[in-house]
């Protein structure tokens, strides 16, 4: 039976009105209140899944600590290496994980996949016995950026594990198992083939979100990222992705919600699907 952890992994901050799109700032801001430049402050919060084979499998990375000053002021992101002191508290070293999962390139999900070593100042992979994951299709999106998302793409995060052999591809299909009890369900309204990772561990299925559903407050039906490439597929893919964990009672890992880690949702009186609990993984998992 799989075993999973949350792995915080710093936060950064973002604009809020890109954050919750065409949602007024008199409703969000009351949220995940901004300060005065507009910004609010989100979690990087990564999965850490064990498999019986003794596998340590890291789904996302958050940023890294290779970015430079101009790149920092504008996001702000703060504990770069929390994540290696996340693991360790599990645990589990950095040479410890066999793979990691990356949901898609955008720089807050796999910029800590490569990092500067603090003590020889080397850029190399961030776990050097780690396989990196991601779709074929994606990496394609990648690396022939569209406008909108060309300062997303950063290709020092990924193009290095390409050429060093490190990065391998999953099949990209309506819903594919990547391991025993890992599937991979494929979400194309944030960018191009997003993987979400479902997880079954038995008595509970738990889904990796990642950018198809951020916090707790995405899902409400208007509240849809400025960033995504296409908004309204993004509503279809949230309301099937919603439908599915309020049928089934599946636990939606959130990974950039700055108070929660997860939550379930239900159906209300009037067919709105509207959160039922909302905390730390190892509580909702409990329940």
């Amino acid at each position: 039976m799989l075993k999973i952890a949350s792995v915080p992994a710093g936060t950064l901050e973002l604009d809020g009105g890109a954050m919750f799109g065409v949602v007024p700032k008199r409703m969000w801001s009351k949220l995940n209140p901004p300060d005065a430049n507009n910004m609010c402050t989100w979690a990087m919060r990564t999965l850490l899944v064990q498999t019986p084979d003794g596998r340590n499998v890291l789904i996302d990375t958050g940023i890294g600590n290779k970015q430079d000053e101009k790149f920092r002021s504008y996001f702000s992101p703060k504990g770069e290496l929390q994540l290696f002191d996340s693991l360790k508290a599990l645990g589990v070293s950095r040479e410890d994980i066999t793979d990691v999962f990356l949901t898609h390139l955008h720089f807050d999900h796999c910029g800590g996949a490569i990092w500067v070593h603090p003590e020889t100042g080397v850029t190399e992979p961030a776990f050097p016995n780690a396989v990196y994951w991601t779709n074929e299709v994606h990496y394609q999106w990648a690396i022939h950026p569209n406008a909108r998302e060309k300062a997303s793409f950063l290709q020092e995060n990924f193009v290095p594990l390409m050429e060093m052999g490190k990065l391998k591809m999953v099949p990209v299909e309506q819903e594919v198992s990547f391991l025993p009890g890992f599937k991979v369900r494929f979400y194309y309204g944030h960018t191009e083939a997003l993987m979400a990772p479902v997880l079954d561990l038995g008595s509970k299925t738990v889904v990796y979100c990642a950018d198809a559903l951020p916090s707790q407050w995405h899902i409400a039906m208007p509240y849809v990222m400025a960033y995504d490439v296409r908004p309204l597929l993004t509503m279809e893919e949230k309301m099937a992705l919603l439908s599915t964990a309020a049928d089934k009672g599946e636990v939606l890992f959130l990974e950039h919600d700055p108070f929660v880690e997860c939550a379930t949702v239900h159906r209300e009186a009037g067919g709105r699907i509207a959160p039922k609990s909302t905390g730390r993984l190892v509580d909702i998992l409990a329940e």
